[in-house]
């Protein structure tokens, strides 16, 4: 019997997941999303189109892979559908829909719950975390309240007069609430259309799927979305997303026993990034963190907010690959960092005056003093570069490194935006 893989991000997301999953897939005959909705962003250059992937798995360029939507994705029919066409305006003999399965226990991300999102991320009422504003925690919220509707139910007879009711309820509460909103018959019209189009497409329990196609020795890939340190539990609280993001999170959203496991790749970025909100220690504030931001392309796949810039962080980095189980390590955007004459990398943090080497409690972030380990620069044609023989002395130096005190080996270097740049290191 087949193990499946589980590939997750190590930081705050935008690491480069998309590039390395279109690496690997080759090997694989199933590849399945685990969690998340449409404010994940995987982003591939694929016959000279630069696509990012919000619903649709990361597999779906491959026709020989069976693409997987699992039941721990919510999901926004009116933007699966908009994929699918984005990829049909494309390569018009590319069939998604024969590739593409969903799960009947995902949930619905209701037209309403974008508008609730917008207002209370706007509300000076509520907390402000910086949401993408799909309405994707409401959806969750919905779901662990019972008061959601799963994929399944579109083919109840009930259905329609079921989720209009919801919606209605939804929107009147908003414009009470001086939300702006757009014609309610509109949106019902446009929703009911989205999911009269979501029935032309294959609805199933994928868990017995999976685990048939693991017992027939097929590759399965597990595909996660956002990353480890926006977790829901194990993240940087409340500045998190709102599902779990760790490889654990794959077998229960994919119906998948832990022992059926194998590989659990982790993907990180040369440096640091996050978008919105939150605690971010090794964060680099100036003219420095600007550059890297323009060099590095580092604004949001799906809402384009400029990220924050900030240097490799160890101690999250080992937390990181303790709770997923990490069994290799890829690198994301060396070539971001070339010519550059110093790269920092933060080894341990000083909190109260006492050295801290694990990653520390939400109530002790905001006073971390990081400590930095300086490593001299690169500057080299990566264009190049086939090998880990080639790459510049320092880079090498940098990677091996790395390998020490994470405990962990690398097994690949990207090392530019185009797809195929991308060595391995083993």
């Amino acid at each position: 019997m087949a193990k499946m893989d589980i590939l997750v991000g190590l930081q705050w997301g935008d690491e480069g997941k998309g590039k390395f999953i279109d690496k690997i897939c080759p090997n694989y005959h199933v590849v399945a999303r685990y969690n998340g909705g449409a404010n994940a962003g995987h982003t591939i250059l694929w016959n000279g189109h630069k696509i990012t992937l919000k619903l649709l798995p990361s597999g779906i360029f491959y026709p020989h892979i069976t693409n997987i939507i699992g039941s721990g994705v919510v999901i926004n029919p009116t933007q699966l559908n908009q994929e699918i066409e984005q990829l049909a305006s494309i390569s018009p003999d590319h069939d998604v829909k024969k590739q593409l399965l969903i799960s009947q226990k995902a949930h619905l991300v209701l037209p309403t719950d974008k508008y609730r999102d917008m207002y209370m991320e706007d509300s000076e009422l509520f907390r402000t975390i910086g949401t993408t504003k799909n309405g994707i925690g409401h959806a969750y919220a919905n779901k662990m309240l019972r008061q959601g509707f799963r994929v399944g139910d579109i083919y109840s007879a009930d259905f329609a007069h079921d989720v209009e009711q919801v919606m209605r309820r939804e929107y009147e509460q908003l414009s009470h609430l001086g939300q702006a909103l757009p014609d309610f018959n509109e949106i019902r019209r446009v929703f009911m259309a989205d999911i009269e189009r979501l029935k032309e497409l294959a609805i199933i329990d994928t868990e017995i799927f999976i685990n048939k196609a693991l017992k027939e020795d097929k590759a399965v890939l597990a595909e996660g979305a956002q990353a480890t340190m926006l977790d829901i539990d194990h993240g940087t609280y409340p500045y998190v997303t709102s599902s779990n993001t760790v490889a654990s999170a794959a077998c229960v959203s994919l119906g998948v026993s832990p022992h059926k496991v194998g590989e659990i790749y982790g993907v990180l970025k040369a440096y640091n990034t996050r978008v919105g909100e939150g605690p971010f220690p090794s964060e680099i504030i100036g003219d420095l963190g600007d550059d890297l931001r323009i060099k590095g392309n580092e604004f949001g796949s799906n809402t384009k907010r400029p990220r924050r810039i900030g240097w490799l962080d160890l101690p999250a980095l080992r937390y990181a690959i303790m709770l997923n189980g990490i069994t290799q390590l890829s690198i994301t955007k060396s070539d971001v960092l070339n010519g550059m004459d110093i790269v920092n990398v933060c080894t341990h943090y000083q909190i109260e005056g006492k050295l801290v080497y694990d990653f520390p409690t939400a109530q002790q972030i905001n006073e971390i003093k990081p400590h930095w380990k300086v490593f001299s620069g690169w500057n080299t044609d990566f264009s190049k570069i086939k090998e880990r023989e080639q790459l510049p002395y320092e880079l090498d130096q940098y990677i091996s490194y790395l390998e020490l005190e994470l405990e962990t080996p690398i097994s690949h270097l990207s090392i530019g935006p185009e797809r195929d740049a991308i060595i391995s290191l083993k």
